[in-house]
């Protein structure tokens, strides 16, 4: 089992259209808490104008997220006029794989986009396609995720010094 990224940035507006069509991005699966949205719910403008420049540029954007509280991942894919899911349990595959058939886009030009190792980047890895972990928006989390932080922070510290050399 795979449990790097393909790729690793601070955040999502640091994904440009140029680097999405250099690795033959079509689409993007983006996860909603602290990869959109912070521990507050506070959407940002910077995260609004990044998601209207990929729409511009015709990529296709869904919203997979494994909350259940559907009012919150409403309101963020309502505020960016995009399409999503909750309730995904992600790692498993079958949420990715329905957002896939719904894209009618190959894995491999599906960006999987999150926060989070253990849900976001090895789900996407199972289902065979593109990964790029973020940093999460705000250092507060939900207690279901604040105590992998350490395990993951120790992943991407042995990932950055791969990538280094």
């Amino acid at each position: 089992m795979k449990i790097y990224p393909d790729a690793y940035l601070e955040k999502v507006e640091q994904i440009t259209v140029d680097f999405l069509n250099k690795n033959g991005i079509k689409a993007l699966i983006l996860d909603v808490d602290n990869t959109l949205i912070d521990y507050y719910k506070k959407l940002s403008q910077s995260v609004i104008d990044w998601v209207n420049e990929l729409k511009k540029n015709e990529f296709k954007l869904y919203i997979l997220s494994n909350t259940n509280d559907k009012t919150k991942v409403e309101k963020v894919a309502l505020n960016l006029k995009i399409p999503y899911a909750n309730l995904a349990k992600k790692p498993f595959k079958s949420g990715f794989l329905r957002v896939q058939k719904e894209l009618k886009e190959e894995p491999a030009k599906i960006a999987v986009v999150g926060d989070q190792i253990f849900t976001d980047i090895i789900g996407g890895n199972r289902c065979k396609m593109f990964t790029i972990l973020v940093d999460p928006i705000d250092k507060k989390d939900y207690w279901y995720t604040a105590w992998k932080r350490p395990i993951e922070n120790r992943i991407k510290s042995k990932y950055k010094n791969i990538h280094k050399k």
